[in-house]
C-alpha cells in the first residue's frame, strides 16, 4: 500500500500583490495603468481548509522510459511557468511555487522518478519560444488551449475553466456580462485569450454607437486585480478560478459577477504545455490519467477548491 502525505490548504493573503504594483507595467503596448502603489498586505495565511490526503505516486520505470533521452540522463525536467495565477500557481520567490500545480509536479516527480525545477519567465509567447529552443521541458499551467497554440505546442489538458469578471462589492459600474462593457474600464492580464475577446467586445461596443471598452492589459494576475482594489479599473475580466480565490481573498471588498455567461467563449480547457509533438505529451498524458484512477487527481483540486473546474478526463488538444 503506497504511503500517504497530508497536506493542508493555505490560501495566501497574496503578498505578491505589493511587488506587483510596482512592476504594473504591462506585457503589450496596449497600456494599463502604472504602478507604485502597494495593497495593503500581510505576510500571514488565512485560515486553513481541511486536511487533504494525497496519494504518493509509485514510481513507473516504464513511463519514464517514455521521457526524451536528455530527461533521463539528467534525471530533471524544467517547468516554467508567467507569475502567481492562484490558486494553480502561487510564486513565492526564488523559484519557489506552491499551489495546484506545485502539487501536481510533486506526484510526476514521484511517479517518473524526476526532479522538476520551477522558472517564472514573461509571457506565454517567451514559454513557446523557450520550448521552442529547448531552454523548457513543460509548462503545467494550466494554459488555454487554442488552436492557433497548437500549432506551436502540445496541450495536454486537465481542466474546464469560465471567464468571468471580479468587481468591487455591490458591483457599481453594472457589469452583468461581456455585452454590458461598453464605456467601463477592464483590467486583463496581457496577451491572454481574455484580453482578445475584450478588445472585440471594445470594438462591438463603437460599431453599435455606444462607447469602448477602456482595455488596461497587466503582465500578472496580482496586477490586474490590484487595479480594480485601488479604483483604477471597474473590473477584472479572467478565469472563474484564479478570480474566486482572489474575492476569497479580497475580505468582502470584492465578487464574482457574469457567472454562468459564455461571456465570448466557447467551451474553454486548459492543461498543460509541452513541446510541440513531443514524447512528454504522452507521458504527461498517461500520468494525469493515473491520477484520476488513484484519487490524486480529485484530492489536489478539492484541497485548492478546484472541483468547479474538474475535467472527467484528461486529453490533447481538446480546444476546438
Amino acid at each position: 500500500m503506497s504511503r500517504t502525505r497530508t497536506a493542508a490548504l493555505s490560501l495566501l493573503t497574496i503578498p505578491a500583490l505589493a511587488l506587483a504594483a510596482c512592476t504594473a507595467d504591462p506585457e503589450s503596448s496596449t497600456g494599463g495603468g502604472g504602478g507604485g502603489e502597494s495593497a495593503d498586505t500581510d505576510s500571514s495565511t488565512a485560515s486553513a481548509a481541511a486536511e487533504v490526503e494525497i496519494p504518493t505516486q509509485e514510481f513507473n520505470e516504464e513511463l519514464r522510459s517514455q521521457l526524451p533521452e536528455d530527461i533521463q540522463e539528467s534525471g530533471t525536467m524544467v517547468s516554467v511557468n508567467t507569475g502567481s495565477f492562484p490558486p494553480y500557481t502561487i510564486v513565492e520567490g526564488d523559484n519557489q511555487v506552491s499551489g495546484a500545480t506545485a502539487d501536481f509536479a510533486t506526484a510526476l516527480e514521484e511517479m517518473l522518478d524526476v526532479k522538476i525545477e520551477h522558472t517564472t519567465i514573461d509571457g506565454l509567447a517567451s514559454v513557446l519560444q523557450g520550448m521552442d529552443g529547448g531552454r523548457y521541458d513543460l509548462d503545467i499551467g494550466p494554459i488555454g488551449d487554442f488552436p492557433e497554440r497548437q500549432e506551436q505546442a502540445t496541450f495536454v489538458d486537465y481542466v474546464q475553466e469560465y471567464v468571468v469578471f471580479a468587481v468591487p462589492t455591490g458591483n457599481p459600474a453594472g457589469i452583468d456580462d461581456i455585452t454590458t462593457t461598453c464605456g467601463t474600464r477592464i483590467a486583463v492580464q496581457a496577451a491572454g485569450s481574455a484580453e482578445r475577446t475584450i478588445k472585440e467586445q471594445s470594438v462591438t461596443c463603437e460599431e453599435n454607437g455606444e462607447e469602448p471598452v477602456e482595455v488596461q492589459s497587466y503582465k500578472d494576475q496580482p496586477s490586474s486585480i490590484l487595479a480594480v482594489q485601488s479604483g483604477r479599473a471597474d473590473a477584472f475580466f479572467s478565469s472563474q478560478a484564479p478570480l474566486t480565490y482572489f474575492v476569497a481573498q479580497s475580505d468582502g471588498e470584492l465578487e464574482l459577477t457574469g457567472t454562468g455567461e459564455a461571456n465570448g467563449f466557447d467551451d474553454l480547457f486548459q492543461g498543460a504545455v509541452v513541446p510541440k509533438d513531443s514524447p512528454t505529451g504522452d507521458v504527461l498524458l498517461a500520468a494525469f490519467e493515473e491520477f484520476h484512477e488513484n484519487g490524486t487527481y480529485d484530492a489536489i483540486m478539492s484541497k485548492w477548491g478546484l472541483e468547479g473546474n474538474n475535467l472527467d478526463e484528461p486529453g490533447v488538444n481538446l480546444g476546438q
